[in-house]
């Protein structure tokens, strides 16, 4: 039997949230169903109900920073029952067979990957996905990850987004105690890779446009701010870059030690998109880029531990559902220190 379901869907590029009712597919053997509690709102999904990716099925229903409660379970569930606690990220499911899936890497899944919202389920009944902005959820029992029950519920949303996608390239270039480590970019990505890079041992600066949140970032345990990454005569271990807008990647090079690394998550309109030419790139003395999506679940459960146990959590404002078209406004024209969760309590 199909479950009736209540949302709230972006219609057109203009992305003005309504409520909307639709239908997902029946519970199948292997799969639990969750009633949202809490569903986090990423800037990715801006980019994404706007089309500013290109890619954009409308009507869309964003939202893969989720928290929610088991209601229903398939026969064939065996790791969560009723009343249970799960979250669920940018995934649902892949094909479990080829070198990344089985290597724990399900977000480079060779024969695609299928995203939470917004995305073709071909494996299944090639549905367009539906994500969090949403009253119930369905999703494979082994792409849930399990939230203990003494957990913070109204933190943790973000961290299945915002928290897997910065912890993952941390733990991908071995940061450890005293690497000198600069976060570029400090909204709710850069806030995240900050509190992670400190409790894994670094010293750890702040890279920003201007000085807003210099005061922040000082009483959060930053060793150093900058605002202006050309007049930095320091050299960085690694430099993770969340910056969601055009910038000069060769800015960032020239600040980095011999070896170092620099991990961008930061994912910019297609039409601010970031280059680097070769004749810049040769004389870098082998320092390295490379890009980092998210983490696979295995890893999404190990950052969830480390956040409960470091107590890492991010600064979260909540919403209702109805607040939806002002949190995007706010965070379009006046940025945020926080992350906007819809709180479905309410």
């Amino acid at each position: 039997m199909s479950i009736l379901t209540n949302g709230w869907a972006a219609y057109d590029e203009k992305a003005i949230f309504k409520p909307i009712k639709f239908k997902r597919s029946a519970l199948k053997d292997n799969e639990i169903l969750l009633k949202t509690l809490y569903s986090g709102i990423c800037h990715s999904d801006i980019h994404q109900a706007k089309n500013e990716w290109g890619r954009t099925v409308y009507p869309i229903i964003p939202g893969h920073e989720i928290v929610g409660e088991v209601i229903e379970i398939g026969k064939n569930v065996k790791d969560f029952k009723i009343g249970d606690y799960a979250g669920i990220g940018c995934m649902i499911n892949s094909c479990k067979t080829c070198n990344a899936c089985l290597e724990s890497k399900e977000q480079f899944c060779e024969n695609g990957v299928v995203w939470t919202y917004n995305s073709c389920n071909h494996y299944d009944d090639n549905e367009i996905t539906k994500g969090g902005y949403s009253d119930k959820i369905k999703v494979r029992e082994d792409f849930a990850i399990k939230i203990p029950q003494n957990a913070p519920l109204n933190l943790i949303a973000p961290l299945f987004c915002a928290g897997i996608t910065t912890y993952s390239p941390l733990k991908f270039s071995n940061i450890k105690n005293n690497d000198n480590v600069a976060i570029a970019g400090f909204g709710g990505l850069g806030i995240m890779g900050f509190k992670y890079a400190k409790a894994m041992g670094a010293n750890v600066s702040i890279i920003a446009r201007n000085n807003k949140k210099k005061d922040i970032a000082l009483k959060l345990g930053a060793n150093e701010y900058f605002d202006d990454v050309k007049k930095i005569n320091k050299k960085f271990d690694m430099i993770l870059i969340t910056i969601p807008a055009k910038y000069d990647i060769n800015d960032y090079l020239k600040i980095l030690k011999y070896g170092g690394e620099i991990a961008i998550v930061g994912l910019p309109p297609i039409n601010e998109d970031v280059s680097i030419k070769v004749n810049q790139l040769m004389p870098m003395a082998h320092k390295k880029i490379y890009g980092s999506l998210i983490g696979g679940i295995k890893e999404t459960k190990e950052m969830l531990d480390f956040s409960l146990k470091h107590k890492i959590y991010p600064e979260v404002k909540l919403i209702k559902a109805n607040e939806i078209n002002q949190a995007y406004d706010e965070l379009l024209n006046s940025g945020s220190d926080f992350r906007y969760v819809i709180d479905f309590n309410e």
